[in-house]
Parts: C-alpha cells; sequence; structure tokens
C-alpha cells in the first residue's frame, strides 16, 4: 500500500474516532455536571479527545498536503476538529467530492434487453 494510501486511511480513521471521542467527552461532561456529579468520564476521555484532536489535526495537513487541497479545504477541516462530529462530516464530504482520492464507482452500462 503506497503512503498517501495509508496516510488518507488513516485520516479517515482519526475523523471517525475523534467524532466517537466527542461522544464520550460529551456524555462525561453530562454525567460530571448531572446529578451524580462524577467526573471520571472527564478525567479518562478529555485526555484521550485530546490526543485524538492532535492526530486529526496533523492528519488533516498531510492529507492537504498529499492531495493538493486548497486553503479554505483545509482551514475547514482544521475548523471541523472543533464543533463535535463535524470531522465526520466533513470526511464524508470531502469523499464525495474525490478529494481523498477514492474512486468512484463507474456507471454501469445498461444491460441489453431481449
Amino acid at each position: 500500500m503506497r503512503m498517501r494510501e495509508k496516510v488518507t486511511r488513516l485520516f479517515v480513521a482519526a475523523a471517525i474516532a475523534e467524532a466517537c471521542s466527542w461522544l464520550a467527552l460529551l456524555v462525561g461532561m453530562l454525567v460530571k455536571y448531572g446529578p451524580p456529579g462524577n467526573e471520571l468520564g472527564v478525567k479518562i476521555f478529555g485526555p484521550i479527545h485530546g490526543g485524538l484532536f492532535i492526530a486529526y489535526v496533523l492528519l488533516v495537513l498531510a492529507v492537504a498536503r498529499l492531495h493538493r487541497w486548497s486553503l479554505l479545504a483545509t482551514a475547514v477541516a482544521l475548523a471541523s476538529a472543533v464543533p463535535p462530529f463535524a470531522t465526520l462530516a466533513y470526511e464524508r464530504w470531502a469523499r464525495r467530492r474525490g478529494m481523498l482520492g477514492v474512486d468512484r464507482q463507474p456507471a454501469r452500462e445498461p444491460a441489453p434487453v431481449g
């Protein structure tokens, strides 16, 4: 597997993992500030989310360079790390537009009838 493909796959994995860590951190915050008042979730998932956030940012920069993204596309990818779950939306948007180097399925020719 080529380096470009590996980095792109890592980017996709980081986008998904970052969104999942957002969910875990939000649940931890709900428990911390809700009736139980337990900080354990935030103590566990806060550093995990922080690490995945940094990994996502670094992978955005790598993928943007490898795939020659525009400055605007790179800035939007970086900004998507801030709101919860936006990394998933950005990854899907980039994939649909061919920005991740994923070839779209070729259109099938209609089968002859008769």
